[in-house]
């Protein structure tokens, strides 16, 4: 199979400053992300960072890194800009792995290309694991889907969806009457090069604004997002500086 990996970086993230950059195991964290998505069997595993000193950094462990603009309002439009930098044909695949994952299993984001490279006609491709415990489907910062019967996406949201009336709401720490009916988003994507700047090209739409999650772009339109149903979730993202500590002791 062939896809490459693109890393979207930023510098100047909000709530913990310069994560990217943040030691973890004894590398830079983009460098552990990179790591993981060579991992996954990609062709080319790329940056896209929006300061030299991500690049300069990813450098001086021989990978490979763009710089691109600091204007893009979410990390699916930086990935448009890099496969015009790097002129990916427009049927090449591009997997999305953010820059604060340094604990992806690599072997998700081969099944996650590996949708689209068995349906020439899908444009985009996600992953998600189980819910199985009320306190996670009521998070608003785990992300929630709800798949069609072809088993593409057919809604995201910050709330806990499907609302089962009959149930709902449950007690800290129950448990979902039935696991296999809530999924939880894991903010990894597969595209084609050529879709991704159509999407660059659309205005944000009102749904991404209300739920703040840029894939609402790609659903309103009408695209059709295949969904990757892992059997269960890889260390999450570093967002916090607890993040950073659990992370840390995973490496160590």
């Amino acid at each position: 199979m062939s896809f490459c990996v693109l890393i979207p970086a930023r510098l100047a993230s909000t709530r913990l400053p310069r994560k990217v950059m943040l030691d973890v195991g004894g590398l830079p964290m983009i460098e552990q992300v990179r790591r993981r998505a060579l991992e996954s069997g990609a062709s080319r595993v790329v940056v896209a960072a929006d300061h030299p000193e991500i690049v300069e950094c990813i450098q001086s462990y021989d990978g490979e890194a763009v710089l691109t603009s600091t204007a893009h309002v979410c990390g699916t439009e930086r990935l448009a800009e890099a496969a015009r930098l790097l002129e990916l044909p427009a049927e090449a695949i591009i997997v999305n792995l953010q820059g604060d994952e340094p604990g992806m299993n690599p072997a998700l984001l081969q099944a996650t290309a590996q949708l689209l490279l068995e349906d020439a006609g899908l444009q985009m491709a996600t992953a998600a694991v189980p819910i199985g415990h009320w306190d996670e489907l009521a998070d608003p910062h785990v992300v929630k889907l709800i798949r069609n019967d072809l088993g593409h996406a057919q809604y995201f949201s910050r709330a806990p969806i499907p609302w089962y009336r009959e149930h709902f709401p449950l007690r800290t720490g129950e448990t979902l009457p039935d696991s296999g009916s809530w999924w939880r988003h894991l903010g990894l994507y597969a595209y084609r090069a050529g879709f991704l700047q159509d999407y660059a090209r659309w205005p944000a739409s009102a749904l991404e604004q209300i739920e703040s999650l840029e894939q609402m772009r790609a659903l309103e339109r009408g695209v059709q997002i295949a969904v990757y149903c892992a059997a269960e979730a890889p260390a999450s993202g570093v967002d916090t500086v607890a993040d950073l500590e659990r992370v840390r002791t995973l490496f160590s």
